[in-house]
């Protein structure tokens, strides 16, 4: 096939094909699109960036074109998933763009958001549905969501879907989906492992794979540069001083590093933003409309956003970080070079990721050239790198302390009644106040409470001075006639972080009023 119009699709799609200016299929499409029309099983492999989503997403609205039959009550026709929010935005928008003379409808869901306008919209049945497995769940076990009416069940980017962390949820989908249905899978690489998986969820299913599995985009220039890692960003301040770099994403193996990366290119002047799996929802939304309009250049993100992010004119890829998993690199540096552009890939690798970058030829089947520092920076030296990586390690990520203590951005409880430092978290502080509780009060003061009739015990109570042991803590005969012990044997509070914290059992009691 050399044009879309050598396909049969139906004219409404056609039609918006041509407002695109798509003329010509690439190779996944080509051989993709005609089994896909006639109804059978596909497992397709291709490298990210050559139009897989149209390689599904076409004959399925020429299938919805033909039919008139409607979707059922909270329940959809065709169910598309996908491994990351970005991703389903991302799909669900080109079902918008190819469908645009249709008359069918399509929504997205996925976590991070209100679920309850997720629900009102999936009331009256969809067409298209696309989802993140997480979400679609939530969805069913709320009885908002039916699977019964699915025709059609696509998995985009099925290698990191049937990957442990998805595995068990999809298992639980797919029992719910119909027998008869067609099922069609989409991804840039498919390991051996994985493909077993697939292979259950898959009847007599037609093979595309158009290149290798984990082969880089062709119009990719890759480098590496052994750097250390305390010069990692110094250097990546150095590269994005180029006026010559347009659009850039940096990635990232993990969510802490990457805002680390965001405050170190802050205090030399240069803006970013980050996108990883802590950002709420509309953060990620705000920093990759930021990214696609062009008020900021630099983008930082983890792994999670190489499956979803579909930009146009990404000039520069650059992995702070080798991944840890081979096939991610691949991911990685397909966000440049899309749509027939040029794009660089430059990875930076200290001692300890050397073994990535093997892996990382092993799989790709091809050495990452190498490249050294650009003119005009000066490495840190070894000693000096050292310090300033400890000196990040040192850095609180997790919670970041304020005055008042607690989480940052998080508001201080106030002590009500309560001695500074908190009952059972160290600190003997005042004593603790009696509170009325409606005729229903702590008679015996270890918190457990007893039920009182009409007046405040503890209230009434005349104070015991400190030290003084309490009546059960008083001497008395065993059964075989010698005394107990009665020093108090100090025991750890309930709860506590040590310190006199909660005192029960032996432990004296602090005067109460």
């Amino acid at each position: 096939m050399t044009q879309f119009t050598d396909f049969g699709l139906a004219q409404p799609v056609l039609r918006a094909l041509g407002e695109a200016g798509y003329v010509t299929p690439t190779p996944i499409q080509a051989q993709a699109i005609p089994p896909a029309m006639e109804g059978r099983d596909l497992c397709g492999i291709a490298q990210t960036g050559t139009g897989k989503t149209a390689a599904f997403a076409l004959p399925i609205l020429h299938r919805l074109s033909l039919s008139d039959r409607r979707a059922p009550r909270r329940g959809c026709r065709v169910l598309v998933l996908s491994p990351t929010r970005e991703l389903a935005n991302q799909i669900a928008e080109s079902f918008c763009d190819y469908g645009r003379h249709l008359s069918y409808t399509t929504t997205v869901v996925f976590g991070g958001v209100t679920i309850s306008r997720q629900e009102r919209a999936l009331a009256p049945g969809v067409d298209v549905l696309v989802a993140t497995p997480g979400r679609l769940i939530d969805l069913i076990e709320r009885r908002s969501l039916t699977l019964e009416g699915v025709e059609i069940l696509v998995l985009d980017e099925a290698d990191q879907m049937l990957d442990l962390g998805f595995i068990h949820a999809l298992k639980r989908i797919v029992k719910m989906l119909p027998e008869k249905r067609q099922s069609l899978f989409f991804s840039a690489t498919m390991p051996k492992n994985i493909a077993g998986l697939a292979s259950q969820f898959l009847k007599d299913p037609v093979q595309v794979a158009v290149t290798p599995v984990a082969t880089t985009a062709e119009r990719v220039e890759q480098q590496v540069i052994f750097v250390h890692t305390g010069a990692k960003q110094a250097l990546l301040g150095h590269i994005l001083r180029d006026p010559a770099i347009e659009r850039v994403l940096v990635f990232t193996r993990t969510k802490h590093g990457a805002d680390r990366v965001v405050r170190g290119l802050d205090k030399v002047g240069i803006a970013a933003a980050a996108i990883h799996g802590n950002k709420s929802q509309p953060q990620r939304e705000r920093a990759l409309a930021a990214f696609k309009d062009g008020a900021s250049r630099v983008l930082v993100a983890t792994d999670i956003a190489a499956r979803g992010i579909d930009v146009d004119g990404v000039s520069h890829v650059v992995n702070f970080d080798l991944p840890n998993v081979p096939e991610s690199y691949v991911h990685r540096i397909g966000r440049t070079a899309r749509a027939g552009a040029d794009g660089l890939a430059i990875s930076f690798c200290n001692d300890e990721e050397k073994a990535y970058l093997r892996d990382i030829e092993r799989i790709t089947r091809q050495k990452v050239p190498v490249g050294g520092f650009p003119e005009g920076f000066t490495p840190p030296s070894r000693q000096e790198a050292a310090e300033i990586a400890r000196e990040e390690e040192r850095r609180p990520e997790r919670q970041q302390q304020r005055p008042g203590g607690g989480r940052q951005g998080q508001r201080p409880r106030p002590q009500q009644g309560r001695p500074e430092g908190g009952r059972g978290f160290g600190g003997q502080g005042a004593p603790r106040q009696a509170r009325p509780q409606d005729g229903r009060v702590d008679a015996r003061g270890d918190g457990r409470g007893q039920a009182v009739q009409g007046r405040d015990a503890r209230a009434d109570r005349p104070a015991r001075p400190q030290g003084e042991q309490r009546p059960s803590q008083q001497a008395r005969p065993s059964r075989d006639g010698r005394p107990q012990r009665t020093d108090a044997r100090p025991r750890s509070g309930g709860g506590g972080g040590g310190g006199e914290g909660r005192n029960i059992g032996w432990l004296e009691r602090a005067p109460r009023s």
